[in-house]
Order: structure tokens, then C-alpha cells, then sequence
């Protein structure tokens, strides 16, 4: 994911990643964007998970409302975006839950 942003000429936030999805709002593993490929946690059947990167046009810095602690803009004032879609992993690979 990293890669491929940064040679559109953008950047992703460090601090955010993928999570599992279960019994709780965020479970383990985190999924990293910008790590190592290779790096990560061991996906095996049955692991339900989120891709949800934040894409930003300038700088990957952040800052998050201090009032609320929950809004994150970019530090530099640039575009960014954020989407999420959830997968389980199957024996075949893995299934789309959304998009």
C-alpha cells in the first residue's frame, strides 16, 4: 500500500492501520501499511480484518482534536482520504465482507 502511494506521489499516515474485527470495536493484529512486506502478522482462516489506510496528498503528519480526541486532520493542511473494507481470511484466500 505504501509503495504504490508513494509512487502516485502520496503518503500514508503511520499511525493508522487495518485492525481484526470481532467481539470488540479494534482487535488485534494491527495491519501496518508502511512496514516491511513480509513483516506482519500470520493470516490464517477465519481472521476477520479491515484495510482502512489514510491517504494524504501532503505529509503523512496528523493531529487529532483535542477536544474530542477522535477528528484527525492533516498537520500540513492537504487532502487526505479514508476508506475501510473488511475481509475474512478463507482457506482459498480471502471474501470480501464490505466495500
Amino acid at each position: 500500500m505504501n509503495e504504490l502511494c508513494r509512487e502516485a506521489g502520496f503518503t500514508v499516515v503511520e499511525e493508522y492501520g487495518g485492525h481484526g474485527i470481532g467481539r470488540e470495536f479494534h482487535e488485534d493484529p494491527f495491519v501496518s501499511f508502511v512496514s516491511e512486506k513480509g513483516t506482519g502478522p500470520i493470516l490464517v482462516p477465519g481472521m476477520c480484518f479491515t484495510i482502512e489506510p489514510m491517504v494524504n496528498a501532503g505529509a503523512p503528519d496528523i493531529t487529532t482534536d483535542k477536544e474530542n480526541g477522535w477528528i484527525v486532520r492533516t498537520a500540513d493542511g492537504s487532502d487526505s482520504a479514508q476508506w475501510e473494507v473488511q475481509l475474512v481470511v478463507t482457506e482459498d484466500g480471502c471474501e470480501l465482507l464490505s466495500w
